[in-house]
């Protein structure tokens, strides 16, 4: 007999669903690695080794323990858990079919459509206003509640989808937002919302356990899948408008979009930015939010806590809102201008990358692609035209980053110098592997010593058993010890030593000085730097 004291039962469904959410994870991972239903790495992946994609078997699971509680505990209900059974069984094969054949995006759509209209017809959840976003001012949506809960429901679901591309991080987001969505429905009473969020929560636990980087676990075990980060987006979507609307609403609509802020504005920010680049917004790419802390020299572990960390504090923000009375429009206001300030930062991954690597310096951490490991020995002038026909070479089309920056030297006389790193993204589908990788490489090489007389040899790879570097944080002056590096090999960021005959770059531009050296943005992407930096031997 289940108990009917309400937090005795959450209690028991959290314990009964992460603890079965785990095991059947632990006994899918082996079925599928025995018949080869797993992830294998290759194009935009990152991941280097064969990984099953069974995660969404533990959702299903704390989903299913779920709706059995709710058959007892609120069968006047019985047709909306039956649409919320029905439409989660087929989304979540719908990933499946997807992870095991890769769908076509519109027939990913057509489904995803269908399984909204049951929450609709079946469920009775809908969107029917979007709150007080005009002051004194409900915004009902009539006979566009419908057709705007399909297109809701289909963002939420991708969204998740589309953020899941790193070791933990969409179940760190998910856990995130489902003790978040679970407070408000403990706050407002309403036992069968809190009933659903909190299998779930317990359930993306039980996944966590296999997909968290840790200490005894040094990558993933299980990936998500698309049967996983569909499911979970699709019952995202039930929950919020759930919630948000009447008759028993328990939060402003406007609050919804806080508590699943980052997935929201990553999935718009990517796909505004590959619209504008004239490509299909459903192409996966390395433009991502995580990719970008990634190449500024987080490591994976450190990502998905300052993701999900971030999250968090987007999440509070919408609660604060909502329980100290804030107005709807005000915390609509407020979120735009989050997203806007998002939106900027994610558009211009190198100004991000650079501020953050500066972060990194000041707070002794250690940036996984270079630190402390200077290219050169050039005058200001040759610098700055060794600068500017490296970034004409590149163009445009290239994501890519020119440092020049400062050393010192150990001889007083010896006047100001400069070296200069060559930085490359690969964000292009078109060099995604480690071959494709060196053949560009080797074609740039080839290009810049045919038409610029510049020769470009790339960093070599590290091999810890032959390392000699420190182990201490610091950057010592006078030594020849190199700092200390975490080199992670997901990272898709190229260093490039630029080499060249001085006798072959002209004559600078009267305009150069020691300062900034920089690109038009107008003209280019490419930006170059001046960084004062530690001492190095000369």
């Amino acid at each position: 007999m289940i108990s009917t004291n309400p937090i005795a039962q959450t209690i028991f469904l959290f314990a009964l669903s992460t603890a079965l959410s785990a095991i059947v994870i632990r006994f899918a991972i082996s079925v599928a690695l025995t018949y080869g239903i797993a992830d294998h790495p290759g194009g935009h992946k990152q991941h280097d080794t064969i990984t099953p994609f069974v995660g969404g078997v533990g959702i299903l699971i704390a989903l299913s323990i779920a709706l059995i509680m709710l058959f007892n505990t609120h069968p006047e209900e019985t047709l909306k858990w039956l649409g919320l059974g029905l439409g989660s069984i087929v989304i979540f094969a719908t990933g499946f079919a997807d992870d095991l054949w890769q769908l076509n995006y519109k027939v990913r759509l057509i489904i995803q459509a269908a399984v909204a209209l049951v929450m609709v017809l079946a469920g009775g959840v809908v969107l029917t206003n979007l709150g007080s976003l005009l002051p004194d001012l409900t915004l009902e949506l009539g006979l566009l509640a419908v057709p705007f809960t399909i297109f809701a429901t289909i963002g939420g679901i991708n969204a998740l989808n589309m953020i899941d591309g790193m070791d933990g991080l969409a179940g760190s987001l998910s856990l995130v937002s489902l003790l978040l969505i679970s407070t408000v429905a403990f706050i407002a009473g309403d036992s069968s919302n809190l009933t659903l969020a909190a299998a779930l929560a317990s359930g993306t636990i039980g996944f966590l356990y296999f997909n968290l980087r840790h200490a005894s676990q040094r990558r993933a075990r299980v990936f998500l899948g698309d049967n996983g980060s569909m499911l979970l987006g699709f019952l995202f979507a039930w929950l919020l408008v759930d919630l948000s609307q009447e008759p028993n609403q328990a939060m402003t609509p406007v609050t919804a979009i806080w508590l699943f802020s980052i997935p929201l504005m990553d999935t718009i920010s990517v796909m505004l930015r590959r619209v504008v680049l004239r490509k299909s917004p459903f192409i996966p790419d390395h433009n991502h939010l995580h990719h970008i802390l990634l190449h500024a020299g987080f490591r994976i572990e450190d990502t998905v806590i300052a993701i999900a960390s971030l999250h968090l504090l987007f999440g509070i923000i919408g609660l604060a809102g909502l329980y100290l009375g804030a107005p709807e429009f005000v915390m609509l206001l407020g979120f735009l201008l989050v997203y806007a300030g998002y939106f900027y930062v994610t558009q211009r991954p190198w100004y991000f990358i650079m501020a953050l690597r500066h972060l990194h310096t000041i707070l002794g951490l250690t940036p996984v692609e270079k630190q402390g490991l200077f290219l050169g020995s050039y005058t200001a002038q040759e610098a700055e035209s060794l600068v500017r026909q490296v970034s004409g070479q590149l163009g445009p089309s290239v994501d890519s980053w020119v440092q020049v920056l400062e050393k010192h030297s150990l001889q007083r006389d010896a006047g100001k110098r400069y070296a200069v790193a060559v930085n490359i993204r690969m964000v292009s589908n078109d060099c995604a592997t480690d071959d494709e990788i060196k053949q560009y490489v080797a074609l740039l090489q080839q290009r810049m010593m045919e038409q610029r007389g510049i020769q470009i040899r790339p960093f070599f790879e590290r091999n810890s058993k032959n390392d000699r570097r420190s182990q201490n944080r610091g950057n010592p002056a006078g030594t020849e010890l190199r700092v200390s590096e975490r080199r992670n090999p997901d990272t898709g960021l190229l260093i490039l030593e630029v080499m060249f005959d001085k006798l072959t770059l002209g004559h600078p531009p009267a305009s150069g000085t020691e300062k900034s050296f920089s690109e038009s943005p107008a003209q280019s992407r490419t930006q170059s730097t001046l960084q004062e930096t530690h001492q190095v031997d000369e």
